[in-house]
């Protein structure tokens, strides 16, 4: 059966919200919100809002005091197209908390078959930990992460690829891994996180390879759908190759911990 719009919508806006957990994981649903915690410190989000406006102080300081009890001193809020109120991001500015460095993003669907990537790229699952850990230093290069995010991401390596239960998928231009992603199963498809291309290696097709690896492992599981937030630098391709737009996310971030 197919998801609903609005199911639709939310797990194209709200990926986290909706995939299975690690060992290091940890999701609170609320009746007001959704908070998603990954592994390492820094990897935590705000999502699926829905609550009257004169409670959001009391829920700002709701999720400060849960994230401080973890030792977590930042968080993203990731406010959606159906988030309640309509006008939480200004109400959230108004309160101090700043719009991230990618303050945007459109929540997309693919439903059907992307184009092959050109000669001279393939995309497939990694099959070992050395191209995980060279995938995974794709996607630190490809988002500029900083040098503590960087850190966390690298100590973990070892046991997100043991324990893990996302999948990450790879491309490879004329023999180097040059573009990676990690994807979700859900019942539904697959929710898209983290696909980068390095700097050097864009425009080759590699990203073309890396999406139609990850729609084989959904056309394979029988469920024929991606789901994925986009920001700038992936919204235009992703379109282009079939994405439709479903959502939008404004993205802001909490650092109540810093200073």
């Amino acid at each position: 059966m197919s998801p609903s719009p609005t199911l639709l919508c939310e797990l194209a806006e709200y990926p986290n919200s909706f995939g299975p957990l690690g060992p290091k994981d940890e999701r609170i649903e609320t009746y007001r919100y959704t908070l998603c915690m990954g592994h390492g410190r820094t990897w935590n989000t705000v999502q699926r809002q829905r609550f009257p406006a004169n409670e959001v102080d009391e829920v700002i300081e709701e999720v400060r005091s849960l994230l401080r009890a973890r030792g977590r001193p930042s968080t993203q809020w990731e406010i959606g197209s159906l988030a309640e109120p309509r006008d939480l991001a200004d109400l959230l500015l108004q309160r101090g908390i700043v719009r991230d460095k990618e303050p945007f993003a459109v929540g997309l669907v693919l439903r059907k078959e992307p184009p092959s990537p050109p000669p001279g790229v393939v995309g497939r699952r990694v099959e070992t930990f050395e191209e995980y850990a060279a995938a995974s230093e794709v996607q630190i290069e490809g988002f500029g992460a900083t040098d503590e995010e960087a850190a966390e991401r690298r100590d973990s390596l070892a046991e997100r690829w043991r324990e893990s239960p996302n999948i990450m998928h790879a491309a490879w231009h004329e023999g180097a891994l040059v573009s990676a992603g990690i994807c979700a199963p859900t019942p539904h498809g697959l929710l898209l996180y983290g696909g980068a291309t390095l700097t050097k290696a864009r425009g080759r097709g590699a990203y073309r390879g890396l999406l139609r690896a990850r729609w084989d492992e959904a056309v394979a599981r029988g469920t024929p759908a991606l789901f994925t937030q986009a920001g700038s630098m992936s919204r235009a391709i992703l379109e282009r190759l079939g994405f439709e737009r479903v959502g939008h996310v404004h993205i802001l971030l909490d650092e109540f911990g810093k200073g």
